[in-house]
This record gives C-alpha cells, structure tokens and sequence, in this order.
C-alpha cells in the first residue's frame, strides 16, 4: 500500500516496503507491484 507524505511543501508518495518515493501516485503505485523490498540498487 502506498502512504501518502508531505515533505518540502510536497506531497509524495512512499513506497511502504523500501520507502522510496515518488511524486506520482500511479508510479508508486506501479513500483510497489514489482518492489522486492530492499533499497534501490542505484544507492550504495
């Protein structure tokens, strides 16, 4: 499930497995469908 955030006078949308997020509801909501609940793999 997607939780909706507000940071920097934004709102985001928070992936609930890895935390990633994004500023599209629909794009987190696509991430999370396929989301193997680790860190992204671009951030060492």
């Amino acid at each position: 499930m997607v939780s909706q955030t507000t940071r920097d006078e934004m709102t985001w949308y928070e992936c609930e497995y890895c935390g990633l997020l994004f500023d599209s509801q629909e794009d987190a909501r696509q991430h999370e469908q396929n989301c193997d609940a680790e860190g992204p793999s671009y951030i060492q």
